[in-house]
């Protein structure tokens, strides 16, 4: 199958960008399978598997398209008609100012929850190529939890998972974000048990994760997904985090702790004890780039067949944060 996967973006990255490292990691194993992948990215962009084809934004897409190509990806939604087979992955959610807006009818969304939540059923979820992350060694000694994700975005809650650290009078380890941002409460600013890494990459990310006892994560919104969830678990450490949007599905009680209590939270940070083999053995059957691109040639093979993936064009239910109440 000749695939063409196309988004509004550079690849690689080498730090922060979960949509493009997904796009990367499908790419590569739909190569494997004896696939040809063609991307349509931006300008910059190498990939040493694939065909990159630049973005010429004076052009319509469909005027983009090799024509050998079989099945178009799109990871946005597209603003006109698609003339070849195609599919679109939508990997977040959907801004309140656009959420009485539909979605593409073959749009795909990243767990059942963010399925739900947008009046649909069809759903992928995102795997991580352990390939990228080596073996980890899950006997390490364990000195500190981190959290991971974008610091200075409000939903992510840093603030939270400092305080919950705090309380559990535990050193974290910040991977996302710098000490001096204007949106960390002042009394965060000084505490020498909270050290900041900026955005990391590679082996120093791979480092920090292989000696953390978990991935604190008291996330604020309707989480689609959250790919430094399956990254924290990989290497073994259990996940601590707030009950909204995909968290129980992917969280269960072998693996983490959920709940919106602060101070359930923080009390679990030093009460409950989880298997870093339990941990990484739910990404090996659950949430790796092997699974994600089988299920994914499902889809494709649904498309090619003339099906539509949603019976209705699919639109957010409630507001973008609809349960951002915060932590008790």
């Amino acid at each position: 199958m000749q695939i063409l996967i196309a988004h509004h973006t550079v690849i690689p990255v080498s730090t922060y960008g979960g949509t493009e490292r997904i796009m990367w990691w499908l790419g590569k194993k739909l190569v494997r399978l004896g696939h040809r992948v063609t991307y349509l990215v931006d300008r910059g962009s190498t990939c040493p598997f694939a065909k990159i084809i630049e973005w010429n934004y004076e052009k319509k897409i469909n005027d983009q398209i090799p024509g050998d190509i079989d099945l178009v990806h799109l990871f946005f939604q597209p603003e006109e008609p698609i003339e070849k087979p195609y599919l679109v992955t939508n990997q977040g959610n959907v801004p309140d100012k656009d959420k009485l807006k539909p979605l593409d009818q073959n749009t795909v969304f990243v767990s059942k929850n963010h399925a739900k939540r947008h009046q649909s059923s069809c759903y992928v979820y995102n795997g991580i190529d352990t390939e990228d992350y080596g073996t980890p060694d899950l006997e390490n000694n364990r000195e500190y939890f981190h959290f991971l994700g974008k610091a200075n975005w409000r939903a992510k809650n840093l603030n939270g998972a400092i305080q919950i650290a705090r309380n559990a009078d535990q050193q974290l380890h910040v991977l996302g974000g710098r000490r001096f941002n204007l949106k960390l409460k002042p009394k965060h600013l000084f505490d020498q048990r909270i050290k900041f890494h900026g955005m990391i990459g590679g082996q120093q990310k791979i480092k920090i994760l292989s000696h953390s006892k978990g991935l604190i994560f008291p996330v604020l919104w309707n989480e689609p997904f959250g790919i430094a969830i399956i990254e924290s678990l990989y290497f073994g450490c259990p996940v601590f985090g707030t009950t909204y949007g995909s968290l129980p599905e992917l969280i269960n009680n072998k693996v983490g702790f959920l709940s919106n209590s602060l101070a359930e939270l923080s009390d679990a940070l030093n009460d409950r004890k989880f298997s870093p083999v339990d941990c990484q053995n739910l990404v090996l059957e659950k949430f790796t780039s092997s699974v994600m691109t089988r299920n994914y040639l499902e889809l494709y093979e649904r498309v090619l067949s003339g099906e539509q993936l949603n019976e209705n064009r699919p639109s957010a239910v409630g507001t973008r944060d609809e349960q951002t109440s915060g932590l008790k």
